[in-house]
């Protein structure tokens, strides 16, 4: 009987080792599946922070979108408005000018209209010389400046030559020794050249 009993309990013990044998694998596979459904977990949600991602950078490319092409019309009209402003200046540029330039010519119809009339060549000369000496003040108070040429050195930036002739004397060796056509700067900036003869 000992050895039935003892039989029957080394069966028992070696039907629980299978047991726990077996039961152990399907405890495995269990553990090991739940990984696999934590790491689906994981992808599903690399992939909705992918899509979120992708919707955010598409909503900043919107944006910076919308940001350049607001400022590329603010450009285009700062442009033609600009524009339009240059046009309208270079058309009224010269008015003012002209507008204090009308006396002058008034007062030349003046002096032709006493020309006819006039007996006193003094007061006529007289006339001429007031209205040369008007226009001259005008010019002198829009940044126009006569430039002085004779007995100056030759300055190829002022002047230009247009002969050259024996110098009267040895100083007016390359100066100027006559003008024939009087030179003018506006603002320091030369708009026409004096035309000179030069003593060599």
């Amino acid at each position: 009987m000992t050895k039935d009993t003892s039989k029957s309990k080394k069966e028992e013990l070696e039907e629980k080792d299978l047991e726990t044998k077996v039961e152990q694998p399907v405890e495995e596979k269990e553990v090991k599946e739940e990984p696999k459904a934590e790491k689906k977990e994981k992808k599903k949600s690399a992939k909705e922070k992918k899509a979120d991602e992708i919707e955010e950078l598409g909503t900043k490319l919107q944006d910076i979108n919308d940001k350049y092409m607001r400022l590329s019309a603010e450009f285009d009209n700062y442009r033609k408005r600009t524009l339009k402003e240059k046009m309208e200046l270079t058309k009224s540029a010269g008015e003012k000018i002209l507008v204090n330039v009308l006396p002058v010519m008034d007062n030349f119809e003046r002096a032709l209209q006493s020309i006819d009339e006039a007996k006193d060549v003094e007061a006529l000369k007289e006339g001429v010389h007031l209205i040369y000496n008007n226009f001259k003040d005008f010019i002198s108070q829009n940044g126009v400046k006569e430039i002085e040429a004779i007995n100056k050195e030759f300055d190829t930036d002022i002047h230009e030559a247009i002969t050259k002739i024996p110098a009267p004397s040895e100083d007016m060796k390359g100066k100027v020794v006559d003008c024939v056509e009087k030179g003018y700067t506006l603002n320091e900036k030369v708009i026409r050249f004096s035309k000179v003869v030069v003593g060599e």
